[in-house]
């Protein structure tokens, strides 16, 4: 299995997923749980972590994070190794419990967080494991939704400060409720299987770290091609007189350069490499307004043959 590309610094902010070796249990009775959350709130203290939400599931556990020394791999390992020992000491067992190296995605903000802990929280309904979220004990949900007694590690300031003090565990309670209706958007902002955010966060680091290249991590392989072909559109619309920086910013265009936009949009779409919010965010447009105009473009490049050959050269400079 290849090493997942790990980007750790002062502050990252990440959501965390752990498996159980071949999808078998990572818990085997409630004893098991205390003791996996208690090394939590270890892990937390001797690393410097702060936890602001985690559910503890039979074979999987997911975590959202604060790493305030870019020690991620550090704590991360502390607890899988530690919890491992007690668990297999315990149960009369050896070898691995986990699957491979934990899985980590570098998220942009805290309003992504407030997203990712809805998608968390739900995991026992998802799972079928409760009807309603506040009976299940393994999870930082009672403490947001029901202002329940939590473990002192656990930091619900930043989540909870989304909403009116008055009542907030109401408010959210609110929310993760309706985002059973939005639970698969979650991963639309998912990038190279690594970043949590918009494309300007992924340009940042990227720009950051990559300065350490591996070839060894396809990851970066991803990221390092993605970012060439963003440079090379980038280039094409400075030619084509576009300038997106303003795209970016208002979304608009003069009708004479419209469609050397859609020509561009119309590429990346085609490329299958871009989501449509990720092409949508380069040129300020709508997730929906980029299908709409790839929809658009298609019938008209069968029928202009001037259309047809400003494409093509676009296509073959850029070898897309």
């Amino acid at each position: 299995m290849a090493r997942q590309w790990r980007i750790e610094y002062e502050g990252a902010l990440y959501h965390i997923m752990s498996r159980g070796n071949e999808g078998r249990r990572i818990v085997g009775d409630d004893q098991d749980r205390k003791v996996f959350l208690e090394l939590l709130g270890k892990m937390s203290s001797r690393f410097g972590n702060e936890i602001y939400c985690y559910v503890l599931m039979d074979n999987h556990y997911h975590l959202l994070l604060r790493t305030q020394r870019g020690n991620l791999s550090r704590g991360m390992q502390w607890l899988g190794q530690t919890y491992t020992r007690q668990y297999n000491l315990r149960h009369r067992r050896s070898g691995h419990l986990f699957q491979g190296r934990f899985k980590s995605f570098l998220v942009e903000n805290d309003s992504y967080l407030q997203v990712l802990s809805c998608y968390i929280h739900r995991n026992p309904l998802r799972a079928g494991k409760v009807r309603r979220l506040v009976d299940y004990r393994w999870s930082s949900y009672p403490a947001y939704g029901y202002a329940k007694k939590k473990p002192d590690w656990l930091k619900t300031e930043i989540l909870l400060g989304f909403y009116p003090r008055k009542n907030r565990h109401e408010k959210y309670r609110k929310q993760v409720q309706e985002y059973a209706k939005e639970e698969k958007k979650v991963w639309e902002d998912v990038k190279h299987g690594l970043f949590m955010g918009s494309l300007e966060f992924i340009e940042k680091l990227s720009k950051r770290y990559l300065k350490k290249h591996d070839k060894e991590m396809p990851q970066q392989r991803q990221v390092l091609k993605n970012e060439g072909l963003r440079r090379k559109i980038w280039k094409a619309a400075e030619s084509m007189g576009i300038e997106m920086k303003e795209l970016r910013q208002n979304g608009r265009v003069k009708a004479q350069d419209r469609e050397n936009r859609d020509v561009l949009v119309y590429l990346l779409w085609e490329s299958g490499i871009y989501t449509n919010a990720e092409i949508g965010e380069m040129f300020g447009l709508s997730y929906s307004a980029v299908s709409k105009r790839a929809g658009l473009f298609q019938p008209k490049l069968l029928k202009d043959k001037q259309l047809k050959k400003k494409y093509n050269k676009v296509k073959i400079l850029f070898k897309m």
